[in-house]
């Protein structure tokens, strides 16, 4: 089984991105979110979380 972190659209929702690797003949199997710093005066500040879903392809069913 090979396992793979796909990264969700930044304008795209959870529950959009989810259909989409299911019909791409996708299981989800793990979710994950890291966040995205930006530094602004040297420091970094936190703009957004990157949502990213561990994936694996559906086993034929022949």
């Amino acid at each position: 089984m090979k396992k793979q972190w796909v990264a969700i659209d930044e304008n795209e929702t959870v529950a959009s991105a989810y259909d989409r690797l299911q019909q791409q003949g996708y299981q989800i199997i793990g979710r994950r979110e890291v966040p995205i710093f930006e530094e602004k005066d040297g420091q970094p500040v936190p703009i957004r979380q990157q949502i990213e879903f561990c994936v694996t392809p559906l086993k034929d069913e022949r």
